[in-house]
């Protein structure tokens, strides 16, 4: 097998689309309350190897399986990486990482069903979804670029790498509040958008507290891309190559959208069809978000000055 085998490339893509519907579909379950639609049961489903017919169950098992093929896809994957891919460091970290946190977030799964978990702890179960998303969209990313002569980004300067993961950091920090937020079932906590419940600072309760930290976070996490954006744009601009602004500008537009739909989906409180659309949408962009930034992170890491 070649470096640039089509069919490891199809199946690099298989394992990230996979893994992109795997957290989708978890979502799915926490939005519609089906988490428990197995009862206590894990692999079977309410003791049996086919669900009854009620929705709860369906969603449920449908996760299941979905994520049973995904992780058979990544293991594939991963195996392959290993056997003809190794010497390329990259690409094996890639693979792994996605391998990993796809046996961490099945764990976690199966924990959730069999035993009582508090809010805090199931937050987290997105956020390993998320890490696994990035891995496999990461040696998606890597194949592409292996296969193309683009010019390297500027070697940028370590305190730039640093602060690259810190915005890294404090967005999986937003994520894991906002994943808090839905396990605890606390959404309505601030009515409204973007005051909450009419007060730029509202009184505070367990459910406006926890809503209003999420929210004044998503601002700072936009104004810490937004500098990101303006460092890159004056450091590349030097040697007129813009790779890393270019990506700082996506990853921008794309904190702008991930704002914008947290407000509508305050608005869909009182329309469940609309709020479950909505959420869906919220998910999604914080997936890409967080997938651009770990990508963001990493160039800049790579190509720092030594």
């Amino acid at each position: 097998m070649q470096l640039k085998s089509t069919r490891y490339r199809i199946l690099a893509w298989a394992s990230f689309i996979g893994m992109f519907i795997v957290l989708i579909a978890g979502a799915i379950v926490t939005q519609t309350d089906s988490g428990r639609g197995c009862g206590s049961d894990w692999p079977l489903c309410n003791g049996k190897f086919i669900p009854a017919y009620t929705l709860e169950s369906m969603i449920e098992y449908s996760h299941r399986m979905i994520t049973g093929v995904v992780g058979l896809l990544v293991t594939i994957t991963f195996f392959c990486t290993w056997r003809y891919r190794k010497l390329y460091r990259e690409a094996f970290a890639y693979a792994s990482g996605t391998l990993i946190f796809t046996i961490i977030q099945a764990l976690m799964g199966a924990a959730a069903v069999m035993w009582p978990q508090q809010p805090a702890v199931l937050a987290l179960h997105f956020g390993i979804s998320l890490l696994a998303v990035a891995s496999s969209m990461l040696l998606v990313v890597w194949l592409h670029r292996s296969r193309k002569l683009t010019p390297p980004p500027v070697q940028s300067t370590p305190g730039l790498a640093v602060f690259a993961w810190f915005i890294w950091l404090f967005c999986y920090v937003v994520v894991y509040l906002g994943a808090y937020i839905r396990h605890l079932k606390v959404g309505g906590g601030c009515r409204g958008w973007p005051l909450c419940n009419g007060k730029i600072i509202p009184d505070f309760t367990k459910a406006s507290e926890v809503v209003f930290a999420h929210r004044l976070a998503a601002i700072v996490l936009l104004i810490l891309i937004f500098v990101w954006f303006i460092k890159m744009r004056r450091f590349e601009s030097r040697s007129n190559i813009h790779v890393m602004s270019k990506a700082a500008a996506y990853t921008l537009f794309c904190v702008i959208l991930q704002i914008v739909s947290g407000g509508w989906l305050t608005t869909t409180f009182q329309n469940a069809n609309e709020f479950f659309f909505a959420s869906l949408v919220h998910n999604t962009l914080v997936t890409i978000l967080f997938s651009l930034l770990t990508d963001n992170a990493i160039r800049s890491w790579k190509h720092r000055r030594k």
